[in-house]
């Protein structure tokens, strides 16, 4: 049996609203349209991916292993026509990902001197993309800040670096040049307790499990705003927080927090050499332009 990778976009559209009506708005199709294809999914597969009822749309066993596989396998099918189509302009091009804080020039440089006729481009990520753009192609390379999924990548680290703090100015302990993770455990944190777990696990022995809700944040200017207006604070890493410096904020050294580690990854099928050539760049030259590195992370 082939799968049409048509009806597989339509099925995760709805897996992921769990609701045909916003999927079908989504995906620009009447809901009746939507639904036959759905069917006719499951026809094919052999196996009922949903359960519809009053109370809403929820996915099956099965559904739930068709979400799993399906993401991946249309972000590579994105990514092979990214690829062809780069290919038939007959230009070799190379796009490197890059997370904020981190130079990536001295790399560039170093690449550019031994491939001059490639294309370099380079492409801003965030914490929730660095690995969906190399999946879907839209990055052949990407320096990324862990822990990432690590599943279908090439992983090569990089260099570590301090975390910092980041507080309003106007803060109780803005004047101190380090806190501890203790002093830290009563604050609001505008991110994942599982990004900082030095963090988490304080918090918990003092409050337990008893957090208010952390809006959605995409941007570090995000984060940095809602610090700055006293909402909270949020762990970053030192070259971010130095990227991203202003006066209404103050950085500060957490004694307790373990460093942030710094690599590149790749999509392990990828064989180009233009790769294989950036990543030898970016390892003799990206840890020398940050003086707070630690030197590579541990293999």
């Amino acid at each position: 049996m082939d799968l049409d990778l048509r009806k597989l976009r339509y099925f995760v559209a709805v897996a992921q609203e769990l609701h045909f009506g916003r999927a079908a708005e989504r995906l620009h199709i009447a809901q009746p349209v939507l639904s036959r294809q759905i069917r006719s999914l499951e026809d094919e597969l052999g196996a009922e991916v949903f359960t519809r009822d009053r109370r809403g749309t929820v996915l099956t066993a099965a559904g739930e292993q068709l979400l799993e596989d399906a993401v991946p396998l249309l972000a590579s099918a994105q990514a092979l026509l990214t690829r062809v189509t780069a290919a038939a302009h007959d230009t070799q091009t190379l796009t490197i990902g890059f997370m904020p804080g981190i130079t990536v020039t001295p790399a560039m440089v170093a690449f550019a001197a031994r491939h001059p006729d490639v294309n370099v481009r380079l492409l801003r990520t965030t914490w929730d993309d660095q690995v969906e753009v190399l999946q879907d192609g839209r990055a052949d390379i990407s320096i990324v800040r862990l822990p990432i999924n690590e599943h279908g990548l090439e992983v090569r680290p990089l260099f570590r670096e301090p975390r910092v703090v980041v507080l309003p100015v106007g803060h109780p302990l803005a004047d101190r040049k380090s806190v501890t993770v203790a002093d830290l455990a009563s604050e609001h944190l505008l991110q994942d307790p599982n990004a900082v777990p030095e963090w988490r696990h304080v918090a918990v022995e003092l409050r337990g499990n008893r957090r208010p809700e952390v809006p959605v944040i995409h941007q570090v200017e995000e984060k940095l705003e809602l610090v700055a207006a006293g909402a909270g604070i949020c762990v970053l890493p030192l070259s971010t927080a130095g990227f991203y410096t202003r006066a209404d904020v103050v950085a500060l050294r957490v004694d307790g927090i373990g460093p942030n580690e710094v690599a590149l990854a790749w999509v392990a099928g990828r064989r180009s050499p233009l790769i294989h050539d950036f990543a030898e760049a970016a390892a003799d030259s990206l840890a020398d332009v940050h003086p707070e590195a630690h030197g590579p992370a541990p293999q």
